[in-house]
């Protein structure tokens, strides 16, 4: 595994099959969408994988909003490097990590604890009365389900986040497809 973060990396050939994959799921499910707004991250990856998934949906691939407040945690020094690079460079800060996952902060990134003040910033953001379709990322997915779902700060901090599912997100509810 290597610590991506902002680096604004493209979307691989399994990513995009999981995307369309998510995308013909989300249609069997909502149908065209109808009255729904997209939003992506800004990173080229979300962006594409918004673009298969609307494509996927029969819609108009180019349809839909960025917001930059979606863009994934930044991981700071660790950007770019492995696992077994990082525990070679400083095992104990590495490993130290886990022990309180939520408000670890690499050196020059920020917690998933800071990333909380911009994605509440953006969710509180967003029309009630509105349904949103959201490609974002994993860190960003871990802040808001702890920010929707009432999760203990550790639970959340360590979800690993399939790529290959589509969440419902409310407030109290998540659903799974």
């Amino acid at each position: 595994m290597r610590f991506q973060g902002q680096r604004d990396i493209p979307l691989n050939d399994f990513g995009r099959s999981q995307a369309k994959a998510n995308g013909e799921k989300l249609f069997h499910k909502i149908g065209k969408a109808e009255g729904f707004k997209f939003i992506s991250s800004p990173l080229s990856r979300t962006r594409e994988t918004m673009e298969i998934v609307r494509s996927a949906m029969g819609l108009d691939k180019s349809d839909y909003t960025q917001d930059g407040r979606l863009i994934e945690i930044s991981y700071g020094d660790f950007e770019g490097k492995t696992k077994p690079e990082l525990k070679t460079a400083n095992r104990e800060l590495f490993l130290n990590r886990k022990q309180n996952a939520w408000n670890f902060k690499p050196n020059n990134g920020e917690s998933q604890a800071d990333t909380l003040i911009r994605i509440a910033d953006w969710y509180a953001s967003l029309e009630a009365h509105k349904t949103y379709v959201v490609t974002a990322h994993g860190a960003v997915g871990r802040v808001l389900r702890y920010h929707l779902l009432d999760l203990d700060q550790q639970e959340a901090a360590t979800f690993v986040f399939p790529q290959d599912e589509v969440f419902e997100i409310t407030k109290g509810s998540e659903n799974r497809f």
